[in-house]
């Protein structure tokens, strides 16, 4: 019977210990939770997202060269793919021989005005001779109309008289004709020159704009390189005939990768822009952390943007709960030092604390731009000007 006390006693004791435990556990938990847990917000449904950058043909040509290939990384402005630009450079010298066509003409009309203004002043000098030589043939008919009364000029000479008359008049038309003439076509002149040079001339300018055309047309045989990147989906061969937009290959800028992380809908409830992230790549493990901060909460879940979204609407229906992409910027440091690849698995933890800086004060590092494609329109501009200048002549 002592035995059997003894264990009830060993039983109760056990009891009393487990419950201590459990209660001890169950305070623990608590704690943990109010004062960690409750301030983060977990997720391993996250991946590594990039820009992808298509390099496109903007004109047909065939391949004749390709400079890079997958893997490979290339910096911005280095030659990709190389079209064949013989067609181009043939548009290119027509345009050149068309620009310098234009000035040549356009400086003709600039040249024939002065020219017609010398004519004018000697058409002018021409009517002043013809109205003199009219005025003596009408006073040489006078004096022998008067003296044929008395019959002392034949009617041979009258005759002549009359003619030379006749020939002084027709004389001074033709002179005021050709004065008017020459007035009529410097006013024209002067209204296709008016206000302008050779080099703003509407035809020379009109030409211009076609050798830059063409001079696009060249350069877009080579394709540079947008940013700086990685290589990806080189689809592109040597031979290839290829139409304007068609895709050859991706050019991946991992410099300037970001994470989406896809949160449960009522995980999202206290996010806010500018929380900070913590982030562990199953890349290198949990050795590695990485440091973002919270950029933005997407508009709609992604089912809303499926490309069949789903209906709710049937008979049997079973609630899902949804998730909502949250984009986060990394450190640009750490994305440097441990480089990521697009599409890698992360795991993130955002920190549910008021952000220390507003929403619009957050630096992004993914905003991309480029100049290559402008960067060599000055040399066609040189050209222009060096063709213009060569045929302007002294």
């Amino acid at each position: 019977m002592s035995n059997d006390k003894n264990m009830a006693v060993k039983r109760k004791r056990w009891l009393i210990t487990a419950t201590l435990v459990f209660l001890t556990i169950g305070a623990a938990y608590t704690v943990w939770w109010l004062f960690f847990a409750a301030n983060y917000e977990t997720t391993d449904d996250a991946y590594v997202h990039g820009n992808l950058v298509q390099v496109t043909a903007q004109i047909p040509g065939t391949v004749v060269a390709i400079h890079a290939d997958d893997t490979q990384h290339v910096g911005k402005g280095t030659l990709l793919v190389q079209l064949d630009p013989a067609d181009a450079d043939v548009a290119l010298m027509q345009a050149e021989a068309a620009l310098a066509q234009a000035v040549r003409r356009t400086r003709t009309i600039f040249v024939q005005n002065d020219a017609l203004k010398a004519d004018i002043a000697v058409r002018q000098a021409n009517i002043e001779r013809a109205q003199v030589d009219l005025a003596k043939a009408q006073s040489d008919l006078k004096r022998r109309q008067t003296l044929a009364r008395s019959g002392g000029v034949s009617g041979e000479e009258i005759l002549h008289a009359q003619t030379a008359y006749q020939a002084a008049q027709s004389g001074l038309a033709q002179a005021q004709a050709a004065f008017a003439a020459a007035q009529a076509t410097l006013k024209t002149n002067e209204a296709l020159t008016s206000g302008t040079t050779v080099a703003a001339h509407p035809d020379v300018m009109q030409a211009a704009d076609q050798l830059r055309k063409a001079w696009l047309a060249y350069a877009r045989t080579r394709l540079p390189a947008p940013v700086d990147g990685m290589v990806a989906q080189r689809s592109v061969q040597v031979g290839q005939h290829v139409a304007p937009g068609t895709p050859l290959m991706t050019i991946i800028p991992l410099q300037q990768v970001w994470v989406e992380a896809n949160f449960k809908e009522n995980q999202v409830r206290h996010m806010q822009p500018g929380q900070r992230v913590k982030l562990t790549a199953d890349l290198y493990g949990s050795s590695i952390t990485y440091h973002g901060v919270l950029q933005g909460i997407a508009a709609g879940t992604g089912s809303a943007f499926a490309l069949l979204p789903a209906q709710n609407a049937s008979g049997n229906w079973i609630k899902v709960v949804q998730r909502i992409p949250v984009r986060i910027m990394l450190d640009p440091k750490e994305l440097a030092s441990h480089p990521l690849r697009v599409g890698l698995s992360m795991t993130a933890e955002v920190e549910l604390k008021e952000p220390q800086a507003p929403a619009s004060s957050i630096p992004s590092n993914t905003q991309l731009q480029t100049a290559v494609f402008t960067d060599g329109t000055g040399d066609v501009n040189k050209r222009i000007t060096t063709i213009i200048n060569e045929n302007l002549g002294s």
